[in-house]
């Protein structure tokens, strides 16, 4: 259980990690689809939480603050990605250490709640 546990939280992380990269691909003007960098139910990041986080691991308190952080750092991917389309590239950009913040705050609940849950095996 503690390989599958290690992957199933790597696994997270790294769709963690794509998004953030996905955002920073838009902001800098690639082609990157918008659906899943704004939508936390289309990001594959935001499945697993639905999947995992809130199913066999909602039990953590974390799970729902994960949730949480989650919506909110894709409101404001959505706040930078609407500046960039209005134009405002710089301040758009300028703005990436928020989301980052954001994004820590997340990977730290996530090796918390990976934590507790090897603790409890």
């Amino acid at each position: 259980m503690n390989d599958e546990l290690k992957q199933d939280f790597e696994s997270a992380v790294v769709k963690h990690l794509l998004f953030k990269s996905k955002l920073r691909s838009y902001l800098y003007g690639s082609g990157t689809s918008q659906g899943p960098i704004r939508d936390p139910a289309q990001c594959n990041f935001g499945h697993w939480i639905r999947d995992r986080a809130l199913g066999p691991y909602g039990h953590l308190p974390e799970s729902r603050e994960l949730d949480r952080l989650h919506v909110r750092i894709h409101q404001e991917a959505n706040r930078l990605m609407d500046l960039h389309a209005r134009g405002q590239v710089e301040p758009a950009l300028a703005a990436l250490p928020a989301v980052e913040q954001l994004a820590d705050q997340i990977t730290a609940l996530m090796r918390t709640m990976e934590q507790k849950l090897r603790r409890a095996q």
